[in-house]
């Protein structure tokens, strides 16, 4: 196989494994804009990794935190456990959250067994607004 070729080749393998194994989390709901009750449920889902519970420390695994307006957690950070910082340590990818009316930022934040940040690649924020119960 000419150089040229084999160079074309290799890198054209090495992108694939790249995208083979991209690391994402994302809401499926509610969805960035959306407005929602004052009682709602947030769904999330995890692609590159694995969803282990707190306490698993199997690399490439980890679970969910939501972040409501909360700062940004850094790569390596140990998550808060408070009212702004929703842990999920048993695994879970959906749960019920109640909130007043008003605008909120939240953050889907991933974290490792012993609840650290995997930093901005495994973060998305979304924009809500909750209204108020007819």
């Amino acid at each position: 196989m000419p150089h040229s070729l084999c160079s074309v080749f290799c890198v054209l393998l090495l992108w694939l494994a790249g995208s083979a194994h991209a690391q994402s989390v994302d809401f499926i709901e509610p969805k960035d804009g959306d407005t929602v009750p004052t009682t709602f449920t947030v769904k999330f889902t995890i692609d590159g990794m694995r969803i282990a519970p707190a306490g698993d420390m199997t690399q490439g695994t980890g679970h969910h935190h939501l972040l409501i307006d909360a700062r940004d957690i850094d790569t390596g950070v140990v998550i808060p456990n408070d009212n702004q910082h929703k842990h999920f340590g048993k695994g879970q990818t959906e749960s019920q959250v109640f909130l007043q009316p008003g605008r909120y930022r939240l953050t889907l934040q991933f974290g490792d067994g012993a609840h650290r940040s995997y930093g901005e690649g495994l973060r998305k924020s979304i924009n809500i607004t909750v209204a108020g119960e007819k």
